[in-house]
């Protein structure tokens, strides 16, 4: 009896002892889980993207009740008779920035590099107009806004002229059809110019690329043309132009617009893919610090465009702001900086380019009539760059009507003219002007 008293005591105790310990590992447990769940719950509840548990008392982000650009396209159509039917054509437009958008982010992950090939012969692509090997980039997103302004215009666009191609092309060459022969297609009263996309080689380093755009209008009495191109509508003078925008792929996706009464830009919302008006009325302001020239070819410049980037330096401050410089090397994106904080973006003649490398029909005019819109100035040195009138088409000699043709050739210069560029804020551009005024020479 005492033998099994004792035994029974001996396990009680044992029993005791094993309940302790698995007590005591069940708080240390508890004690290293709890600040692990703690952590990933203040996360969670740090995260605005991530699921709330309790919707009463953890904020959500909330969408901006903003405007669209197809609501803002329909109120300023109606409001402006004469651009009413160019609504569908800015939303194609708009359309063909979103498949821009996508095909410049996935540039990286998907067989989008190097030069472009022949598919039926496996060869590269030709060089371009301006005498660069075309890139898997530029000729996908040439096609993209050629189809945008002529499959989906409603027949108001009946030619486009692009940075890619050497001269224009009408809407009914690009849509397939015969232009041999009249077409609906040829009867559009505007033509469209473009750059489809800015600045590709940023790519490569992923820094912002954009599009550039411009509409004139067919003038009154202008014939359709050989083929339904007639080039003379498109060797026009900026005034002439009815709209012009760009679109910037960046951080953001921003488009902005203007159709002759303010600049308006908007941001494309990832979730809904549609633009939203997030910058109504934009304006410049009257003065600014920044600067954006590529100050390696300096020594290159011009000495007004050097007299006037030392006297920028000098100043230390302007507008109560300190001086700085930016430059991104795409003309889209200097150019929406300096349009944002102000200032003054610039790509002057160079020993080698003594008209700079901007051309004038898609990508110098639509920006100046923008920054022009918003308060702001654009011009060569020695005048504004919307009273730029491109080359125009000299006529062969010949005794018959049918011997007085043009010649295309010399349109072709015309549709690439380059032109010195200088964009931003009047009281900028202005000194500029001041500065080719007293240390330069006026072209004769």
């Amino acid at each position: 009896m005492v033998f099994r008293s004792v035994k029974i005591t001996l396990l009680s105790a044992v029993m005791f002892f094993c309940s302790q310990v698995v007590a005591f590992q069940s708080t240390v447990a508890t004690s290293m889980i709890t600040p692990a769940r703690q952590t990933s719950a203040l996360h969670s509840s740090l995260d605005p993207l991530g699921p709330s548990r309790n919707a009463a008392s953890s904020p959500e982000m909330k969408k901006k009740d903003l405007r669209t650009f197809q609501r803002f396209l329909e109120v300023e159509c109606w409001k402006n008779g004469e651009i009413r039917n160019l609504d569908r054509t800015l939303l194609a437009v708009a359309d063909a920035c979103k498949q821009i958008n996508r095909i410049v982010q996935r540039a990286q992950t998907d067989d989008l590099y190097g030069a472009a090939v022949d598919p039926l012969t496996g060869e590269l692509a030709e060089e371009n107009v301006q005498g660069e090997v075309q890139q898997q980039l530029d000729v996908l997103c040439n096609t993209i806004m050629l189809r945008a302004f002529c499959g989906a215009s409603n027949n108001v666009v009946c030619a486009v002229a692009s940075e890619e191609e050497p001269l224009p092309r009408s809407c009914a060459d690009v849509m397939g059809y015969d232009t041999s022969e009249f077409n609906i297609l040829q009867s559009g009263e505007y033509v469209a110019v473009f750059d489809p996309i800015d600045g590709s080689k940023n790519i490569d380093s992923s820094l912002p690329v954009g599009t550039v755009f411009g509409i004139y209008r067919v003038p009154d009495g202008a014939s359709a043309g050989k083929d339904g191109v007639n080039l003379d509508n498109f060797l026009q003078r900026g005034t002439k132009m009815v709209a012009a925008g760009y679109c910037l792929y960046s951080a953001t996706t921003v488009l902005v617009l203007t159709l002759g009464s303010g600049v308006h830009g908007f941001t494309l919302d990832p979730d809904k893919q549609k633009f939203l008006q997030t910058h109504p009325n934009m304006r410049i302001p009257g003065i600014g610090s920044l600067y954006s020239f590529n100050e390696a070819n300096y020594r290159e410049f011009s000495e007004p465009v050097q007299k006037f980037l030392t006297n920028m330096k000098q100043a230390g401050a302007i507008g109560g702001k300190k001086v700085s410089s930016r430059y991104v090397g795409a003309l889209v994106a200097d150019v929406h900086n300096v349009l944002i904080n102000g200032g003054i973006y610039g790509y002057p003649a160079t020993r080698d380019n003594v008209n700079g490398k901007l051309r004038l029909l898609y990508e110098s005019a639509p920006m100046a009539m923008i920054m022009e819109q918003a308060g702001g100035a654009g011009s060569t040195g020695h005048g504004r760059i919307l009273d730029v009138l491109p080359p125009q088409r000299k006529k062969n000699s010949g005794h018959k009507k049918s011997d007085v043709e043009p010649d295309d050739d010399e349109a072709g210069k015309g549709i690439h003219v380059r032109v010195p560029t200088f964009l931003g804020s009047v009281e900028n551009v202005y000194e500029l002007e001041q500065c080719f005024k007293y240390y330069g020479e006026e072209d004769n």
